[in-house]
């Protein structure tokens, strides 16, 4: 976690240690939701082992928006941010095991350090960064470039995530996306 951290900006030991004093350990079996629709974030995640998916439904059907996996923070940030209740949902799809902070805590810490402020300013600014290039992604691009673009970013998630989940985040129809696994070469 510390070199995690340490590569979006330099904080002094001191305070960094601190700062990852205050997280535990969390482990959470496959399939389990951790955060529901309409429950506040009350923790901030950061992964060690597992993948987790967020999404969200609409009339049954689950539209998947984000994955996480190791070495990456996870939750429903904008929830714990803001502490209202989550539009989504955070759902575990292998077994994980976390680092988590509650946010009583990681919010007095970021008031008493400045630094611990700036980290998380920039790695905010680097969340929305990648947002938007989602959202260009998904606006600009077809459904064989959306595809090539998420197999070079994340190759291990295709052989660990069902193609229907993926297929779903990529807003491709999963018949199409099966035959895109199967024609392109990667």
């Amino acid at each position: 976690m510390k070199k995690y951290l340490s590569s979006f900006y330099n904080i002094s030991a001191e305070i960094l240690e601190d700062y990852i004093s205050h997280w535990s350990e969390y482990s959470v079996p496959r399939k389990s939701i951790i955060t529901e629709c309409g429950r506040t974030e009350r923790y901030l995640y950061f992964v060690k082992d597992g993948i987790q998916k967020s999404y969200y439904l609409n009339e049954g059907k689950q539209h998947v928006m984000f994955f996480a996996y190791a070495p990456s923070f996870s939750g429903i940030v904008e929830s714990f941010l803001t502490q209202t209740p989550s539009k989504y949902y955070l759902e575990t799809i292998t077994d994980s095991t976390f680092l988590r902070i509650p946010y009583a805590k990681h919010s007095q810490l970021i008031e008493r350090h400045r630094e611990l402020e700036t980290l998380f300013r920039i790695i905010t600014e680097q969340f929305l960064i990648g947002i938007i290039e989602r959202h260009h992604q998904l606006m600009a691009f077809n459904t064989q470039t959306r595809f090539i673009k998420f197999a070079k970013r994340s190759p291990h998630l295709i052989n660990m995530v069902s193609q229907k989940d993926i297929a779903s985040y990529l807003r491709i129809d999963p018949t199409n996306y099966s035959k895109l696994i199967n024609t392109v070469k990667i």
